[in-house]
């Protein structure tokens, strides 16, 4: 498999040719960029919650509520983890008492509007739906009607970051060069 296409696996090869095609041309962060001019506003760990309990109460009122949610700088792409969600059991007493957590990766903190949305719905449809089946992509596409859109062009957008930062690479200064 290309390595370059990483986050593409999985996608039928005309599809893979196509995007291939854009790379070649140069023309795959133009079309990203066309597609969603917009950044999103949400930057800090309160406003994220904020985001992510509204879209909650729109959605998933009878789901259990939301003791955290945050950004998380160790959250890290290359482990496939764009966002977690974690539900933490304690005794208290004689009760136990559950406590669920939402972590998006810092990446998303300057990305456009429609792939943080992508996330968390993808996030908060793990409370009901524990695995990646049917049931769970019914819910994302609930929460979210362009959902499987948004995820292939967030791969999209994966995979041109990974480009950027392979082309990104310092130039190396000789010791004498400025001599």
């Amino acid at each position: 498999m290309d390595t370059s296409l990483r986050y593409l696996a999985g996608y039928p090869d005309a599809l893979l040719q196509q995007v291939r095609q854009l790379i070649e041309q140069g023309r795959l962060a133009d079309s990203l960029a066309r597609r969603y001019p917009n950044r999103h506003e949400v930057r800090t760990d309160r406003a994220l919650y904020d985001y992510v309990s509204e879209l909650k109460s729109r959605f998933l009122r009878g789901a259990d509520p939301l003791n955290k949610v945050c950004y998380d700088n160790k959250l890290h792409v290359i482990q496939h983890a764009l966002g977690t969600h974690t539900t933490v059991s304690r005794v208290q007493g004689g009760k136990l008492k559950a406590k669920r957590e939402i972590r998006v990766a810092s990446l998303f903190k300057d990305t456009p509007t429609e792939f943080l949305r992508m996330i968390v719905v993808h996030e908060l449809a793990h409370l009901k739906e524990r695995e990646h089946d049917k049931a769970f992509y019914q819910l994302c596409q609930h929460m979210e009607p362009d959902y499987h859109q948004l995820e292939f062009d967030l791969r999209l957008y994966l995979t041109l970051r990974d480009l950027e930062a392979r082309t990104r690479s310092p130039m190396p200064v000789a010791p004498d060069a400025e001599r």
